[in-house]
């Protein structure tokens, strides 16, 4: 199953939440929020992981990120739907949560 670090706060998250839960795909939703070791567990990932680089770089917070059980871990959630074979819904009527207001 995968795991989803995410944030209820996070407008990004709450739309991959959405798009995961209408097409049934099966998650743990991890809350950096909520809990200081979810938070904690976060953080290794991204200070560790090239994957977040870019992100970091742009002041993105990295969220959400995605592990799947191989131990793989993706940001691009829209991407990997597209893969799928699921078209996205696009929720940008919502709030950015970055720094520069592109997104989170």
């Amino acid at each position: 199953m995968l795991k989803i670090y995410g944030s209820e706060m996070c407008p990004d998250c709450v739309a991959c939440k959405y798009n995961f839960d209408k097409y049934k795909i099966e998650y743990e939703f991890l809350d950096i929020n909520k809990n200081l070791r979810i938070l904690k567990e976060f953080l290794k990932l991204r200070d560790s992981l090239h994957v977040f680089d870019r992100l970091k770089a742009i002041g993105d917070i990295g969220l959400p990120a995605i592990v799947k059980e191989d131990g793989e871990v993706f940001t691009d959630w829209e991407t990997y739907m597209k893969k799928l074979g699921y078209e996205v819904i696009d929720l940008t009527s919502m709030p950015s949560c970055s720094i520069d207001h592109k997104g989170c």
